[in-house]
């Protein structure tokens, strides 16, 4: 079979890490190779290398046999590589064929011919089977669709090999298995397809070989037919990894969280919650499960006082929360994981022994009569930092220069050491890895067992039926049933989450 890239010995260093050590890489013609590890492990680093973004220290690579140099993603464009990256590069006013087009659009004079740019679109979206608008705009198509839209873009321009940056990481179920059929389709018109990942699940399913990478260098080759999920992770991790959540019967306590008929618009004054009512009791893990875009983050938003509700109800152990401020919310016992941990969970600029003590570092110990007293920060965040495997040279060291999963431990770590009385984890295992996971799942649970309640949404189907006691399904603003979990399994949360009901004579086998 065609090499259509190796990489030999590739070296590249950043002050104080050896990202990629010595790595060798191949990519061969009309296959799906995935790059797994940990975050930070140096999958992106090497990719990177690849697409002409960084200058490796020593290495070569090789380009359908002939010896390359690639200095900028240009020269790696010209080669035919395309890299579709983990945070989008569109302009969000722009229509979806504007954005592929962009930079080598088709001219009528000197005016850029739309009309062709939109045929263009149209007939190599049909090409590789993907269904979208080349008219929309980007800001009001889902993210699966942007995705679509970056994949396009990387193919218009002549793209033979297609790499792919954590492709899955905020898609939902569905949009992941359409992501699926697009790589099959890419693989039949004779395209090469590179993934950068660590979810074991999709690994399975969509690769044809793996290379691992543990801290920088490769510890593992296998055909995806000849391994398991186990494998992979122990190889990926360093160990064997529970990948099964071990939890024992909840004790269910008393009400702590009561919600009644809660309504919330989004950012552009659509109502996004409708309505909603649920309660939430000491002892146990209520799991909300929901195709993205049903109101969850306008819920989770009104909950912890980032957005103001229009009218309901909001009491936390007997206290009215409702339209308080994120600091009244916090001093009320309410610690929240948000979704997007940039936007939300952490200031990147700020060193992690800050960012540890936000949302309490007005009070004592951290300060007293607003000077804040070092000493005590840094012995607090050196403790937690070590209590929860937070891989970083020091607490001295900015959160942007943390890897995502160890971004993610450090905001689990701030918010379960609030010692809150609700603990809402949203996402909490979004774009981290197996071992990471293995590890917020398990403070999760240890919470719940203390006692604690928690509200645990996520995308992950597989997330919410491991970790969750009861699950409420959301939809279109509003909560559609509540299933104990012993009565709950995929094509149950399937039917509730598209809008439909079950029918309570008719067995749904499991499918867990």
């Amino acid at each position: 079979m065609e090499k259509v890239v190796e990489m030999k010995g590739i070296t590249k260093i950043f002050p104080g890490t050896v990202a990629n050590d010595n790595v060798d890489f191949e990519l061969l013609k009309s296959e799906t190779h995935v790059l797994l590890g940990e975050n930070g492990a140096g999958k992106t680093t090497l990719m990177n290398v690849l697409y002409g973004l960084y200058q490796p220290e020593k290495g070569e690579i090789f380009v359908k046999g002939k010896k390359v140099k690639i200095t900028n993603p240009n020269d790696a464009i010209k080669l035919g590589i395309g890299m579709v990256h983990q945070h989008f590069m569109l302009v969000h006013n722009f229509s979806v064929a504007e954005n592929i087009v962009l930079g080598i659009e088709p001219k009528k004079g000197l005016k850029t011919d739309i009309n062709k740019a939109i045929a263009d679109v149209e007939k190599i979206a049909s090409q590789y089977g993907f269904n979208i608008d080349p008219k929309a705009i980007i800001e009001d198509i889902s993210v699966g669709q942007q995705q679509k839209v970056e994949i396009l873009k990387a193919l218009y321009r002549g793209a033979e090999i297609l790499i792919l940056d954590e492709p899955t990481a905020v898609l939902t179920p569905q949009e992941i298995e359409e992501l699926g059929v697009i790589i099959d389709n890419l693989k039949k018109e004779g395209k090469s397809v590179i993934l950068i990942t660590h979810k074991l699940k999709e690994v399975m399913s969509m690769s044809d070989r793996v290379t691992i990478i543990r801290r920088g260098k490769v510890t593992g080759r296998v055909h995806t037919k000849d391994t398991s999920i186990d494998e992979l992770a122990e190889l990926m991790v360093g160990r064997k990894v529970q990948l099964v959540v071990d939890k024992k019967k909840a004790n269910i306590g008393k009400e702590i969280l009561k919600i009644e008929d809660l309504h919330v618009k989004d950012q552009r004054g659509i109502p996004a919650v409708k309505g909603l009512n649920l309660t939430v009791h000491g002892g146990e893990i209520l799991g909300i499960a929901g195709v993205d875009g049903n109101g969850q983050s306008e819920f989770i938003e009104a909950l912890t006082g980032l957005k103001k509700p229009e009218k309901g109800k909001i009491v936390l152990k007997g206290n009215d929360i409702y339209g308080k401020t994120p600091r009244e919310i916090i001093d009320n016992g309410i610690g929240h994981i948000p979704e997007d941990r940039h936007k939300r969970g952490l200031i990147l600029k700020y060193s992690l022994y800050e960012n540890i003590v936000l949302g309490r570092h007005h009070k004592e110990p951290f300060s007293k009569k607003g000077v804040m007293n070092y000493s005590s920060i840094r012995k607090y965040s050196q403790d937690l930092i070590k209590e929860y495997d937070v891989r970083t040279p020091n607490d001295e060291v900015p959160a942007s220069a943390l890897s995502g999963g160890n971004q993610q431990k450090l905001i689990v770590a701030r918010e379960i050491s609030k010692d809150p009385d609700l603990l809402i984890a949203s996402q909490p295992t979004r774009g981290v890895d197996v071992g990471a996971i293995e590890f917020i799942h398990k403070k999760l649970v240890e919470e719940r067992d203390s006692g604690k309640a928690v509200l645990l949404v996520s995308l992950e189907l597989d997330e919410v039926l491991s970790l969750s006691d009861r699950i409420a399904v959301m939809y279109d603003g509003e909560i559609v049933d509540i299933l104990d979990r012993k009565d709950a399994n995929e094509q149950k949360l399937g039917v509730l989450m598209a809008g439909g009901k079950l029918d309570n004579k008719e067995e749904v086998n499991d499918v867990e």
